[in-house]
């Protein structure tokens, strides 16, 4: 049997079936791959600047397609409502909460519009909440660029077992901020700033983003390579098989064993 597995026609079939399962195997593993990556969020068209009052009315909730979208505000800062927002990383997709504990702060001051209301403002991140950064407002009237992220849920992170110090918060929460900032009109969610102000660290925001679609046609090229393989193998198989059979009954003939 081995002689017959071994014989030159033979070891030709294993080695043109070891090509085709690794071809075959490769196929279905890249068109998996492009299957995966349909279905990841992209990059959505990224629109020029608007004023984020137009984007973030009074009494409104910031809908999905605005999320991440560039925006200008004009006013001037109020740093005596400025919060730091506490156990934060400068990214704005990064955990918050228990889970960055001591990781750093987010400067959050409000900007007053021309109509009177409140845009909350994240100016930048530092890692002490004594930094002299902090306390570096801009003063008089200032032009805000940056990117538009919705109001935070007060139950979106684990919080601290220990009350947290007078001035800070751990989300940036609308409701949270007009019992803070009593008797004032606060716009819903928050603008980080491109770039910081002053000598802040930028805070890092993604660009508005599609969810993807599946292409579910790629799903089933890959099991159709997949299948081309085990197929690959079934031939192998009966091919192998058929010779040892023919060689086994070859010497089991007569004029075989006449010959012996």
């Amino acid at each position: 049997m081995l002689r017959t597995l071994f014989s030159p026609r033979l070891v030709g079939l294993h080695l043109l079936t070891i090509g085709v399962l690794i071809a075959f195997i490769f196929l279905g593993r890249w068109q998996l791959g492009v299957f995966e990556e349909s279905g990841r969020p992209r990059a959505a068209a990224d629109p020029a600047p608007v004023p984020a009052a137009t984007l973030a009315p009074l009494a409104a909730q910031l809908v999905g397609d605005v999320v991440g979208r560039r925006v200008t505000a004009e006013g001037s800062y109020d740093p005596d409502r400025q919060l730091l927002v506490a156990d934060r990383r400068a990214d704005v997709d990064a955990p918050g909460g228990k889970v960055s504990q001591d990781d750093g702060y987010w400067v959050l001051t409000p900007l007053r519009l021309n109509d009177g209301t409140l845009m909350p403002v994240v100016r930048g991140w530092v890692p002490r909440s004594d930094d002299p950064a902090v306390a570096d407002v801009p003063q008089g009237r200032v032009t805000v660029t940056g990117r538009l992220s919705p109001q935070q849920g007060t139950d979106s992170v684990q919080r601290r077992a220990a009350a947290l110090p007078a001035g800070q918060v751990q989300t940036v929460s609308t409701g949270e901020l007009v019992n803070l900032w009593v008797g004032q009109k606060v716009r819903p969610g928050f603008v980080v700033a491109q770039p910081p102000s002053g000598s802040l660290t930028q805070v890092a925001i993604s660009p508005p983003a599609t969810e993807g679609a599946f292409t579910w046609r790629n799903l089933a090229y890959a099991a159709n390579w997949w299948i081309f393989a085990g197929f690959a193998v079934f031939m192998w198989f009966h091919f192998v098989r058929d010779a040892v059979r023919a060689d086994r009954d070859r010497g089991k003939s007569p004029e075989m064993a006449l010959e012996g």
